[in-house]
């Protein structure tokens, strides 16, 4: 990155004002759109601004950047509203969190789409909401009404707090990492959710398909699957796995929503890999990115793509 890039910042974040009042993107250069600046992103979140840099900078871009933050700080919206700003390392081993201005709320409750979750912040690489997902997340809330959901790959359950916020009957959240699902059940009580409407399962998928088998079938599926886990997933080698059977988890007028977030893999790698292996599925649309993620090639960010059985109307 070349700390020149950086004065482009100071017109672009004096642009977005008022802040918004939802957590948020307000730039995203790893989608290689602002040329020295690629692995720099920074996040409102309701308070906090995190600036992460995926990518070693020398001692020169860290100086610079920090002398403009202090001018930002100057800036009327962020004077009101910047609690504090924090910049994390996610290119060094546990991604630390050096505070430049304010205080760590290492727990932060924010807003997005109406709803609210909890982040976890100076703690864990990712910090419980992918912000990229937003649209996903609303075309859920919009799209499960008395639907039975299942959520693969759940996390700390984004996608089921916006199913029951949307009126599903049910919504079963399988992940391996109990921890994130421990999260996902604090986040559905911040939305003041009925919990007997929810289950959350700690298994790996592989091992425990009649576990899943058992509350479907399902009529809106969901898969959000990291693009490699050690040990445990590899989207190439396993993605397949999970679409042949489909056809067992499905109701008759069962939707998919799979999503893939591997720069070096397009949309047509899913449309693909669900007409060999799940055929009686149809390719409907691929939904729009925010549009705070900017991306030089489209086909290199977030891929969420929207399946239905043949025969069931848009």
């Amino acid at each position: 990155m070349q700390s020149s890039a950086i004065s482009f910042l100071d017109s672009h974040l004096a642009n977005l004002s008022p802040l918004p009042n939802e957590v948020r993107r307000l730039f995203h250069g790893r989608g290689k759109a602002f040329e020295g600046l690629e692995q720099l992103t920074i996040d409102w979140l309701d308070g906090q601004i995190l600036i992460s840099i995926f990518k070693e900078v020398d001692e020169d871009f860290l100086s610079v950047l920090k002398q403009h933050i202090t001018t930002w700080l100057q800036m009327d919206a962020w004077q009101a509203e910047v609690k504090n700003v924090l910049l994390q390392y996610r290119f060094k081993m546990n991604s630390p969190i050096e505070v430049v201005f304010g205080e760590l709320t290492e727990q932060q409750n924010v807003i997005e789409n109406g709803l609210k979750f909890q982040l976890d912040l100076g703690q864990k690489q990712n910090n419980g909401l992918f912000l990229d997902m937003r649209y996903g997340r609303k075309w859920v809330l919009e799209n499960s009404k008395n639907k039975r959901v299942l959520n693969l790959f759940a996390y700390t359950c984004g996608f089921s707090v916006a199913a029951i916020a949307g009126d599903a009957q049910s919504v079963v959240n399988l992940d391996m990492a109990k921890a994130a699902l421990s999260k996902g059940r604090v986040n559905h009580q911040l939305n003041g959710h009925d919990l007997r409407q929810v289950r959350f399962l700690g298994y790996d998928l592989f091992k425990s398909w009649g576990k899943v088998k058992k509350f479907g079938p399902y009529d809106l599926i969901i898969i959000d699957p990291p693009s490699f886990q050690k040990g445990s997933f590899a989207l190439t080698k396993d993605y397949k796995k999970i679409l042949r059977r489909l056809h067992e988890l499905l109701s008759e007028s069962g939707q998919v929503l799979a999503c893939v977030n591997d720069p070096d893999l397009t949309s047509q790698f899913l449309i693909d890999e669900m007409a060999e292996h799940a055929p009686s599925m149809r390719y409907q649309h691929r939904l729009e990115n925010p549009p705070e993620f900017i991306d030089s090639d489209p086909e290199a960010s977030l891929k969420s793509l929207l399946f239905v059985l043949d025969g069931k109307s848009e």
